[in-house]
Order: C-alpha cells, then structure tokens, then sequence
C-alpha cells in the first residue's frame, strides 16, 4: 500500500511540475488545435458537469472517473450511470455514457469502468471531383474506454490510477491511442469538511490516424501499363493527447442535521488551450436533493468572436439531481441528474442521466 502511494505522490508531483513548464514555453492559445483527442475533455456525466466539473477536491463515486478518479474510493457499493448528453443543441452531436464502480471489499478499493461514445450522425461522402456529395454517407465514432482502480490510504487521503484506450475513426481510417489519469484527494476538518484534490489527465503518447483513406493508386513514371500500378500509403502526421493537471478545493456549510451548502473551486492547466478557472456552488437537502451552478473563466471568454475566446462554451452551467433513497442505513438508491451548459454559438448542451446505488 505504501509503493502504491509513494508512486501517485510521485506521479502527481512531476505532473505538477511538468504541465506548467511546458505550458511556459508553448502551453497557449497559439498551440491551439494542435492536440487530438480532444472528445477527453469534455464531461459526458450530468451531475459533475451541472457545476463546471468544479469537484476535483470533492468528486465521489462513479463520475469522479472524469473529474478526479480518486474520487472513486467513496463507492460504499455497486453504482451504475447511464447519460445521455445532447451536445451543443443543433449541431446533431449526441453523447452516450455508461459506467459501473464496484467495491471490492474492505480496505480493497474501488473498481470501476466507463464508456463514452460520441455520435456524430451521416455526414456526406464528398470528393475534389464531386464536391457535392451523392456518394453515400459516412459516420464517424469516437471512443473513449476507461478502467480505473481507487483506494483509500487512510481515513483522510485517497488515490486513484485510470487507464484509457482512445478509438478515433471513419469509414477508411482509425487512430488508437492509450493515456493514463492520476489523482489524489485529502479530507481534514472536524466533520470532514474541507477537502482538497489534485488530478493530472489524459497522459499518453501521440496518436495517429492510418487505413486505406490514407492511400491511392498510382503508375511507375514511364510506364503506362495497368500492370505497373502500385499503391501509396501516406503517413499523416503524429497529434499530442491534451494533457492536462487539474487542481482543487471544496468546502461543506453544514447548516443543519438535513441542509448543506458546498462551496468548491478549480484550476485546471492546459497544455494546448487557455487555462481555466472555474467557481462553483451546490445546496444539498440530506441525500434527497441537490441543486447546483458554476462558472468557468478563461482568458477571452467574452469576445463575441470565436475565434479569440477559443471555446464554444460560454462559462455558464447549472443543474440538480432528486434522488429516492432505498434505505435509510445505506447509501442506496436511484437518482435523475440533469446539467445544461451555455454556448455561443448553437444552443448549450443538455445532459440527462439515471444513476442507481446499491
């Protein structure tokens, strides 16, 4: 247990270090568009997003896989997620994600997996010579597997490793990659109420795309024979994962036995976009409701144009979950969480999920 702690604190601290030093020499809105895989940093998970995945520090269960995998050690159970997000209204993008977190026993941890799939629709097949269409219809699939494994070290720390598999394709070309997540969590306070977290994401080597999209026919220079036809396979070029360190803390207002008002904050480092600043709040009725908001700053957020703010969302995100308790002396039962985050242009996404603790 002590190797495996001493190697996250370790991954942790290079990561800390590492992000901002690459960001000093080109982590800015210069390098943006130059990472892949950029389906990573969006959050497919209606409550954590409700509030701007502001919960590095206070992340818990299942969704945590996406904010904080450390979070994950809080599974006291079985949890199951199932979400649908409808992703920037009118632009025919649709997200589905399914996850399931499982303890393993008593001062064994927390197993847990997730899969989020992006569904872009028919797009057209176009060429340089019909630049109209009328040659079918393709449709992209994006993939994102994950496999993560949390633990608690003690009653006030917890770390968490995730591994994913990246599955990037079209109908004549794919590009598979794998990257790896990191996180640890620290709760103190008389009641556990101030909480601090530190997640580094989406470390990985460069992906690239390959297949028969990539190659075409051609003839020996000289000859005109059919015979002497032969194929080019072209390389495309190598992109980086978007790596990022995220770095947070929440704090719990207990105001009653039934009411809690949590106030949380987050800094997130991007190595290929503007860094992030987000601010959020969540009021809790027991476990029975949970009303929340956030915002997240960036550098530009409020030009009108796109192309100096760099981002289709605008900042703005708020949500709720109501949730029916099976039993009063565990933590089981089912839940509805819905998110909506604002954007410029088309019209803000909409996130819809089902969770069941049992």
């Amino acid at each position: 247990m002590k190797n495996i702690y001493s190697i996250l604190m370790a991954i942790m601290i290079i990561g800390s270090v590492l992000v901002p030093l690459d960001k000093a020499t080109a982590g800015n809105k210069d390098r943006s568009g130059q990472a892949g895989a950029s389906e990573l940093l969006i959050n497919p998970w209606a409550r954590s997003s409700g509030w701007g995945s502001v919960n590095t520090a206070n992340a818990s269960g299942l969704e945590a896989m996406f904010s904080n995998i450390a979070g994950t050690a809080h599974t006291t159970g079985t949890e199951i997620i199932f979400n649908y997000t409808n992703w920037m209204s009118g632009s025919d993008v649709n997200i589905m994600a399914f996850g399931l977190s499982q303890k393993l026993g008593k001062n064994k941890g927390v197993l847990s997996m997730n899969v989020m799939s992006m569904n872009f629709g028919e797009i057209n097949i176009t060429t340089v010579a019909q630049p109209e269409g009328e040659l079918g219809t393709f449709k992209p699939n994006y993939m994102n597997i994950n496999l993560g494994y949390a633990k608690a070290f003690s009653n006030s720390i917890f770390g968490g490793i995730n591994f994913k598999v990246i599955s990037e394709s079209i109908e004549n070309a794919a590009a598979t990659g794998v990257a790896l997540d990191a996180g640890i969590q620290y709760i103190t306070g008389s009641q556990d109420q101030i909480k601090f977290g530190v997640a580094l994401k989406n470390i990985g080597a460069p992906m690239r795309f390959s297949g028969d999209g990539l190659s075409f026919r051609g003839v020996i220079p000289g000859h005109g024979n059919d015979n002497d036809l032969f194929t080019v396979s072209q390389r495309s070029e190598q992109y980086e994962m978007p790596t990022t360190l995220r770095i947070g803390a929440s704090y719990d207002f207990l105001l009653s036995e039934m009411n809690r008002l949590t106030l949380a904050g987050n800094f997130t480092s991007n190595s290929f976009t503007k860094d992030q600043f987000t601010v959020g709040l969540e009021y809790g009725l027991k476990h029975y409701l949970a009303i929340r908001a956030g915002y997240t700053y960036q550098n530009g957020i409020f030009d009108s144009n796109l192309s100096d703010r760099g981002d289709l969302n605008t900042g703005l995100s708020a949500g709720f979950s109501v949730s029916v308790p099976f039993s009063k002396e565990k933590e089981t039962g089912i839940a509805i969480d819905y998110s909506y985050r604002t954007s410029n242009p088309y019209n803000g996404s909409h996130s819809i999920g089902l969770k069941l603790n049992f």
